[in-house]
C-alpha cells in the first residue's frame, strides 16, 4: 500500500495537540484541520491559516493559546494561528536549531534530530534553559510526524499497511483525506492512461474525409470525489474556496511518486473546474481499408476517473500511446 508523505518531504505539514485538541496544519494549502479525535474522526472543521502563519517549518502547540511556529532559525509565537493577535518573533537558540521534528509535551519542548538518533528537551527554546538531550528509542525513529500534549506525545507511522499513532490507534479516513498521500490510502493509488473515445474506419476502395463532431468529457469530476469532505466543517474566511482546496488535495495526489500514491505528474495546466462535455468537430482523410483511433488522456484515484485531460492522440492502431502528455512533477 502507498504511503502518507513523510514530514522531510512535505514543507508545512505537521501535527500539534493541546489536550483533545488536535490540528492538522496544512501551510502549503493555507490552512489546518481542527479535531476532537484523530482515531474517531470527531468535530473536523477546516480554518484559513493566518498569511504570518504560513511558510512555516515546523508547527507546535504549548497550550490551547500558545502556538509556535519555526521558520529557519527563529519561531513565532501567536494565540490562533487564523488571526494575527499576540504575535511575537523569537530566535532559536543555537542548540534547538535544525531539529527534523518539534513538538511540546509535560510542560517542555521536545526536537528530535533523526540523523542523530537523539531528541533535546528544554523548558526555553530562545534561552534554551534547563536542556538535556537523550538517545531516541528505536521503535520511536521511524515517525513521520510526532507531536506531544501536557500529558503524552505521540508520532505517526505506518505499520502493516495501516496508520497508528501511539503505535495503538489508526487514523479515521476523514482525517486521513486531509494529509498528502491520504487519497492513495483511503480511495486507491492514482493512474493515468489514454482513454479510446472513438474508432473510425474506412472499409471502401477510395480515400474518405471523415468530418464530425466529437464529444469529450473534460475537466475535473469532483462529485466522484464528494466523499473526501463529507465530515469536514468548514469555519474559513469567505474567500476561501472549499472545492478549490479539494482540488489542490488532488493535485497533490497526482504530483507525488507512486511510493505515496502519486503519478509525478504536474496538472497545474489542466482545466479543475467541474466537468462537462464539450463537442469538437475533428477532420480526418483515411485511406482505403485502414482505421483511426481517437484517445483523451485521463486521471484517476483507485478504480474512478477524476480529471479528464485536454490531451487528445490519434493513431492508426488499436494499442494507446505510450506518451504521457503531462509535464513531470518538480521533485
Amino acid at each position: 500500500m502507498a504511503g502518507i508523505l513523510p514530514k522531510s518531504k512535505a514543507k508545512g505539514v505537521d501535527f500539534c495537540d493541546v489536550d483533545d485538541n488536535y490540528y492538522i496544519i496544512r501551510s502549503d494549502l493555507g490552512c489546518f484541520m481542527y479535531s476532537t479525535n484523530f482515531h474517531r474522526g470527531y468535530d473536523l472543521k477546516m480554518y484559513s491559516l493566518h498569511p504570518s502563519c504560513q511558510g512555516g517549518d515546523h508547527y507546535l502547540a504549548f497550550d490551547n493559546n500558545t502556538f509556535y511556529i519555526i521558520k529557519g532559525n527563529t519561531y513565532r509565537h501567536v494565540s490562533d494561528m487564523s488571526k494575527e493577535f499576540d504575535s511575537v518573533v523569537y530566535n532559536l537558540h543555537p542548540n534547538c536549531q535544525g531539529g527534523d521534528h518539534y513538538l511540546s509535551a509535560y510542560g517542555y519542548f521536545y526536537i528530535i534530530f533523526k540523523s542523530r538518533g537523539v531528541y533535546h528537551k528544554t523548558s526555553n527554546m530562545n534561552k534554551d534553559s534547563n536542556a538535556v538531550e537523550y538517545q531516541l528509542h528505536p521503535n520511536c525513529k521511524d515517525g513521520l510526524y510526532y507531536w506531544g500534549t501536557k500529558s503524552y506525545s505521540y508520532f505517526l507511522k505506518s505499520k502493516d499497511e495501516y496508520l497508528h499513532y501511539a503505535d495503538t490507534f489508526s487514523i479515521h479516513p476523514d482525517v486521513l483525506n486531509f494529509l498528502p498521500g491520504g487519497l492513495g490510502q483511503t480511495n486507491g493509488p492514482a493512474f493515468g492512461k489514454w482513454d479510446l473515445i472513438k474508432m473510425i474506419s474506412n472499409d471502401s476502395e477510395i480515400p474518405v474525409t471523415w468530418k464530425k463532431k466529437t464529444t469529450r468529457k473534460v475537466s475535473f469530476t469532483k462529485s466522484k470525489l464528494s466523499s473526501i469532505e463529507h465530515n469536514w466543517k468548514v469555519n474559513m474566511s469567505a474567500t476561501f474556496d472549499l472545492d478549490a482546496l479539494i482540488a489542490e488535495i488532488v493535485k497533490l495526489q497526482f504530483s507525488l511518486s507512486a511510493e505515496y500514491g502519486g503519478t509525478s505528474v504536474n496538472t497545474e495546466n489542466e482545466n479543475w473546474e467541474e466537468a462537462t462535455e464539450v463537442a469538437e468537430t475533428v477532420i480526418l482523410t483515411l485511406q482505403p481499408h485502414t482505421k483511426m483511433y481517437v484517445w483523451q488522456y485521463k486521471l484517476g484515484l483507485g478504480k474512478e476517473d477524476v480529471l479528464f485531460c485536454r490531451h487528445m492522440a490519434f493513431t492508426d492502431n488499436p494499442n494507446p500511446p505510450s506518451i504521457i502528455p503531462l509535464p513531470p512533477a518538480n521533485k
